[in-house]
């Protein structure tokens, strides 16, 4: 957490917080301050700070004492760990997560998954249905989880709000708090084609059927980088015409809600498209000094110009502050020839999450960290043939396929 945050949240900001975490049971209103909160006297208090030196190393049982003016009761027995969580939704700290897809036939069982995840400190993850088996393995397992819906699912979501009900009742309430869920895409990669006229209405309506119940969980959709119709250079960034209509009242209601967009960003994808003119080094994020220049700015990673180009084209459509979580990126390890082999995967993805993990931004949004998440977790049989199936971490028997640092 940067060393000014303190001091860039009002008293107003924090009381909002600190309702808004009641409302949600992370924090419990007491009426009394329980008997280690209380202060301390004069005779007792070289005993109190010895029990308070030990109760600050028990970090299992976190406990604030916080005073609320208006009604003069004892906030206490917060879950830390969840009041941090909701600081870093807010101020955009940068974090890394994987992608866990089930379109596999010889795939591991998910608590093998989930103690895989924990061994590798991997805390994020993102899944692309609310599959029950996984929801239920992710329980206390202090792994986030940015749960999608079904892309078939979005028509329904957005016309009967009813069924945004009956999903959040279904899918959602019986797993939380156990299963911290840090975002909810409503569907993957459908902003061009003919369920993107349902996005929209998707999100609004999953997003009062959460407050209703009051949970507190952003909603968003995961857009695809075909939906650019125009990146290079990145200023010039900006959705192609077809995508306009539907990604627009998308962002109007994400910058109302002060919700991140997800966005899938694959250099590999445009690199393979245009061997002449990208370069792999470019691609990779491995160029020595600036590739391009736009301006004043000076990208040697396609990484972030393809970042950027999302910021610009955004800022066109009304999201001029929208933050950007990259949802998926990857690079596969075989199916096309020499570009996907191994140590090309390798060298990207280790350095795409070392850029990550820096915080430093991207040329055009610099020192905002770039949440991302890597495609994908597992080599998965039953996408289609090719490169599709060559993007995991692991094979299925949980051997490496390349090493990589979380």
């Amino acid at each position: 957490m940067p060393e000014n945050l303190g001091n860039s949240i009002g008293l107003d900001a924090v009381q909002e917080n600190l309702r808004k975490l009641v409302m949600a049971h992370y924090v419990e209103h007491c009426l009394t301050p329980e008997p280690g909160l209380a202060s301390p006297t004069e005779e007792d208090a070289p005993a109190r700070k010895r029990g308070a030196a030990k109760r600050k190393l028990d970090v299992s049982e976190p406990q604030v004492d916080c005073n609320a003016a208006e009604d003069q009761v004892v906030l206490c027995r917060a879950k830390f760990e969840e009041f941090i969580r909701r600081l870093r939704h807010k101020f955009g700290a940068q974090g890394v997560g994987i992608n866990y897809g089930l379109l596999g036939n010889n795939l591991p069982p998910p608590d093998t998954v989930i103690r895989l995840l924990n061994s590798k400190n991997i805390k994020t993850v993102r899944i692309f249905e609310p599959d029950p088996n996984v929801l239920r393995a992710l329980g206390n397992s202090g792994i986030e989880v940015v749960l999608g819906t079904l892309n078939e699912d979005l028509q329904q979501l957005a016309e009967n709000p009813a069924f945004a009900t009956q999903w959040v009742n279904t899918n959602v309430i019986p797993y939380v708090p156990a299963v911290k869920i840090r975002y909810i895409s409503a569907g993957n990669e459908v902003i061009l084609g003919p369920l993107a006229q349902f996005v929209a209405g998707a999100i609004q309506n999953l997003d009062i059927a959460l407050k209703a119940s009051n949970v507190s969980v952003p909603v968003s959709t995961a857009i695809q980088f075909d939906a650019i119709g125009q990146s290079f250079p990145p200023s010039s960034g900006a959705f192609k015409n077809d995508a306009v209509g539907a990604i627009t009242p998308v962002v109007a209601f994400l910058v109302s809600k002060q919700y991140p967009i997800l966005a899938n960003v694959y250099p590999y994808f445009a690199y393979a498209s245009d061997t002449v003119n990208i370069r792999l080094d470019y691609a990779l994020g491995t160029a020595s000094g600036p590739v391009v220049t736009d301006g004043p700015l000076l990208y040697s990673n396609l990484f972030d110009a393809m970042v950027d180009a999302l910021y610009a084209a955004l800022e066109k459509v009304g999201g001029p502050g929208l933050r950007i979580v990259v949802s998926e990126t990857g690079w596969p390890s075989a199916g096309n020839g020499d570009v996907a082999v191994v140590p090309n995967t390798q060298v990207y993805v280790n350095n795409v999450l070392a850029h990550v993990k820096s915080a430093v931004g991207t040329p055009k949004r610099p020192g905002i960290p770039i949440e991302t998440h890597i495609f994908a977790l597992f080599n998965e049989n039953l996408k289609p043939a090719g490169v599709e199936q060559n993007f995991g971490l692991y094979y299925p028997n949980m051997t490496e396929v390349y090493a990589v640092t979380f």
